[in-house]
């Protein structure tokens, strides 16, 4: 199993088919609250994104944007069902928070949903802590938050 981590950005082909599979699972997830998370998600405004290819087929992605001056946001995190299990998420969440170093920030936030039951158990063990929601997550149920110091 060969596996290669690329740093690119949202015009990324390889990033565009992963994020559409990652649409298609969360509103199977969201049902109706689909359409108010998916207001936050244009890819457009992503200039940092990860993408990792398992024997040259790309099975998973993530993305950071500034939060603030001190924090970046993961966003679009996926990995394809099919690959799952293969420590793939953590090479592109640890890909994410290395390149954030990089830029300078101090910090990691993010939003997932309570039904997204395994990605909560994988920030979870990736050291992740729940805060407060933040922003236009205030007060949505449905929404968890956490953050990570880098």
């Amino acid at each position: 199993m060969k596996i290669e981590i690329i740093r690119t950005n949202s015009e990324n082909p390889d990033f565009i088919n992963l994020v559409k599979q990652l649409d298609a699972y969360l509103k199977m997830k969201d049902g109706a609250e689909h359409a108010f998370y998916n207001q936050f998600n244009n890819i457009d405004v992503l200039k940092n994104v990860v993408v990792v290819s398992v024997d040259k087929k790309a099975v998973g992605c993530g993305a950071i944007k500034k939060f603030d001056n001190t924090s970046v946001e993961v966003k679009r995190m996926f990995v394809s069902p099919d690959d799952r299990g293969k420590g793939v998420a953590k090479k592109v969440l640890q890909e994410l928070e290395i390149w954030a170093k990089e830029l300078g920030y101090k910090k990691c936030v993010l939003e997932t949903g309570e039904r997204q039951v395994e990605a909560v158990k994988f920030y979870t063990k990736c050291n992740y802590k729940k805060i407060p929601n933040y922003g236009q997550y205030k007060g949505v149920e449905n929404s968890i938050c956490f953050e990570k110091a880098l």
